[in-house]
């Protein structure tokens, strides 16, 4: 994705979801990412990543900084990231482009490590998610009112906690579905969904 400074509004008049708003770079990511169904493991760590650096802060707060993360993060190899060792940590706690939490940093590398033990197990991280889901496929909701958590997203966010993965909460477990197209929560009159 290109730095946020770089990314025009676009130009068209189609109707989207209110949460976007006018800023370009959200805008873009709600056309071409937010919703659309994800089944590549790269993708899916990152935005596990992501979605988890994000606790307690706005997503646009990440997504501004996104290339950064990718930059810190070793381009989101999973390999590279489980791999890191405290220097890493360090060096990443000088990091001005990301946030700068120690818990957040650590927690990253520990689940990039409990990501490969969930591929070992299943075969990929998708499958494991698909295990979730209702006949193993995405959800389209057809809503007025976004929800914030679902039974499903409290199953997967017990499960990946009780694996060992941290800041993955029910609701940021949520906005994960989200963002990875597991549901597609694109309002009715959204011309995106």
């Amino acid at each position: 994705m290109a730095s946020s400074d770089n990314i025009q509004p676009p130009t068209d008049n189609r109707k989207r979801c209110s949460w976007c708003g006018t800023d370009p770079l959200y805008m873009k990511y709600h056309d071409e990412e937010w919703g659309k169904v994800v089944h590549d493991d790269e993708i899916l760590f990152e935005f596990l990543v992501l979605e988890s650096a994000q606790a307690g802060l706005s997503w646009i707060t990440i997504l501004r900084r996104r290339e950064n993360y990718r930059n810190a993060f070793a381009g989101f190899d999973v390999q590279k990231v489980a791999a890191m060792q405290p220097p890493d940590v360090e060096r990443l706690m000088q990091d001005a482009g990301i946030i700068r939490n120690r818990l957040k940093i650590t927690t990253t590398i520990t689940n990039a490590q409990n990501f490969i033990k969930v591929q070992k197990e299943f075969g990929s991280f998708d499958k494991y998610l698909c295990s979730f889901m209702p006949d193993g496929k995405p959800i389209n909701n057809q809503v007025s009112q976004t929800p914030i958590r679902t039974e499903i997203s409290d199953a997967i966010s017990k499960d990946m906690k009780k694996r060992g993965f941290k800041f993955f909460g029910t609701t940021i477990c949520y906005a994960y579905m989200q963002a990875t197209g597991m549901v597609n929560d694109h309002v009715v009159e959204c011309a995106f969904k």
